[in-house]
């Protein structure tokens, strides 16, 4: 049984030299708010939000090869230029969460992606996030073409969750 994001990201890593299967939309592991995370309001702290769903899309960035390995080697990994976050529900401190991440589109140099945050259990929805993100050269501290490989699971992730609707 998988008990962390860490050893998640550790077993894709082990198996990078497998094919990918891209689901519509990819669905995170479980991951807990934890209690340092709650404000002074007693509810999960605005700041976090983008804490879950940054550890989604890096869930995401192991699947198509531009995970910790790749960024260590490669000196290139994706940084995140825009978001535009909804907050819909409160999270209290132990709740289990699980996000969604929707490929909308992809060049060679950007992603433009669509998460949401649901209640693990429950199943409503507690937060959107939409992102514009881009692929750097670390070394120059610009923008860089995606190699490859990269853009060939992209476009594979992108046909998979082409027949997902899009949102608003």
């Amino acid at each position: 049984m998988i008990r962390c994001h860490t050893e998640l990201m550790n077993i894709m890593l082990d198996h990078a030299d497998l094919k990918p299967v891209f689901f519509a939309p990819f669905v995170s592991t479980v991951m807990r708010v934890e209690p340092d995370w709650i404000d002074y309001n007693g509810h999960l702290n605005m700041a976090f939000y983008n804490v879950l769903f940054d550890r989604a899309a890096d869930e995401v960035l192991a699947l198509i090869g531009a995970g910790t390995d790749y960024v260590d080697r490669q000196r290139h990994s994706y940084y995140t230029a825009e978001t535009h976050v909804r907050y819909l529900r409160e999270l209290k401190a132990g709740d289990a969460v699980r996000a969604t991440f929707q490929l909308l589109d992809y060049d060679a140099k950007r992603l433009h992606y669509f998460e949401q945050l649901f209640h693990a259990d429950a199943g409503w929805m507690a937060a959107t996030m939409e992102v514009m993100a881009l692929h750097v050269d670390m070394d120059a501290a610009r923008a860089a073409p995606t190699p490859p490989l990269i853009a060939a699971r992209l476009a594979e992730m992108k046909a998979s969750h082409a027949m997902l609707p899009r949102p608003e």
